[in-house]
């Protein structure tokens, strides 16, 4: 995103034997919250990356995406 440097995105850890799609998953979210909370972006993980103590480590999600364009949030 230009104005505010990044879009919202989702970072989905499916359980075993689930199958949805990112259209499912922003069509779910879209009837449920105000239109500018939908994600732009739906990225699927095997398994999301955790500290010890079993928070997110979202910076290790978003890092991926800043690498070379000389910015960071």
């Amino acid at each position: 995103d230009e104005e505010f440097g990044e879009s919202l995105a989702a970072a989905v850890e499916l359980v075993p034997g689930a199958q949805l799609t990112a259209r499912e998953i922003q069509d779910f979210i879209a009837h449920r919250l105000a239109r500018y909370k939908v994600p732009k972006r739906v990225d699927f993980h095997a398994s999301l990356p955790r500290q010890d103590s079993g928070k997110i480590f979202k910076r290790h999600l978003r890092d991926p995406f800043w690498k070379g364009t000389g910015r960071a949030i």
